[in-house]
Order: structure tokens, then C-alpha cells, then sequence
């Protein structure tokens, strides 16, 4: 037979302090991209943070910009209105004015779905730390084997 026993951390109830709130930690995330990081004490995360909003923001205005840009160039070489000239004088093809259009599209939905998964993640990063706030992360962690009486007993104890 094998009998498993565990012991869990001890807690007093003595020094009591209030739980570290998984959705706190969220809505401050939520309403202010890495404000959940700042409750939760991970200061290091917030650069990160603002620099990958930052780079996503940057790239879904300067696609932008340029995807209008270059339709205003398709768009008069292809009106067939002589007096509507594009930036490049007609020396560049309909059809190469029109693959850089559509790639400046794709690159600016493709920044909009990573800012929309930037901030979801911001506020999902920010409720798992709150979760794992108080977690034990101590140097005891045992496992013990034991046998005795014909039985096999495996003790582990977590914590203090």
C-alpha cells in the first residue's frame, strides 16, 4: 500500500493583511496599461510594456499613412483622368503602386490585432501576478520516502 501525506503551509491568522486582489489588478490594467504590474510590485514589466505599445502604435500610424498615400497614387493612375497626375509621374506601374498599397494595409491590420492582443495580455500578465502574489516560493521543498510495517508512506511538505 502507499499512503501519501501532505502538509500544507502553515498560516497564521494572527498577522492577517488583506488579499492581493486578482481584479484589482485587472481593471487598473485595464482602464491603464500597467497599472496592475505597478500594484503588483513587478515595476520592471512596465517598460516593456509601454515600449511594445509604443512600437505597435508607431507601426499602425506610419502603415496607415502610407497605405492612404499610396491609394491616392493608384487611385489617379487608374481614374483615367489625364488631369490627375500621382506622385511618381506615372514612371512607377499601376500594378507595383498597387502591391505596396495592399502591404501597408496588411502591416497596419497586422499592428491593430497585436495592439488588441498588446492589451489583453497586459491585463491577463497583470491578474495572474496577482494570483501568484503571495505564492511560496522558499527553498523547502522536501520529498521523503518512507518504509516501515509493509507500507510505503511518501511525505512532502511545501512552505515553512
Amino acid at each position: 500500500m502507499l499512503f501519501v501525506q501532505g502538509f500544507a503551509q502553515n498560516k497564521d491568522t494572527t498577522d492577517y493583511k488583506s488579499p492581493h486582489s486578482p481584479t484589482t489588478a485587472s481593471v487598473l490594467s485595464a482602464i491603464i496599461p500597467g497599472a496592475g504590474q505597478v500594484y503588483n510590485k513587478k515595476y520592471w514589466k512596465v517598460p516593456i510594456i509601454y515600449g511594445v505599445g509604443g512600437y505597435l502604435a508607431y507601426a499602425i500610424i506610419f502603415n496607415n499613412k502610407q497605405y492612404l498615400r499610396f491609394k491616392a497614387d493608384y487611385k489617379a493612375l487608374t481614374d483615367n483622368n489625364p488631369n490627375t497626375v500621382d506622385e511618381f509621374n506615372g514612371q512607377v506601374p499601376a500594378e507595383q503602386i498597387k502591391y505596396v498599397k495592399d502591404q501597408h494595409r496588411r502591416q497596419r491590420d497586422l499592428s491593430i490585432l497585436g495592439l488588441s492582443l498588446w492589451y489583453v495580455l497586459n491585463i491577463v500578465d497583470a491578474s495572474v501576478d496577482a494570483n501568484l502574489y503571495d505564492f511560496d516560493v522558499s527553498d523547502d521543498l522536501s520529498l521523503h520516502l518512507f518504509r516501515g510495517n509493509n507500507l510505503l508512506t511518501l511525505t512532502y511538505k511545501i512552505g515553512k
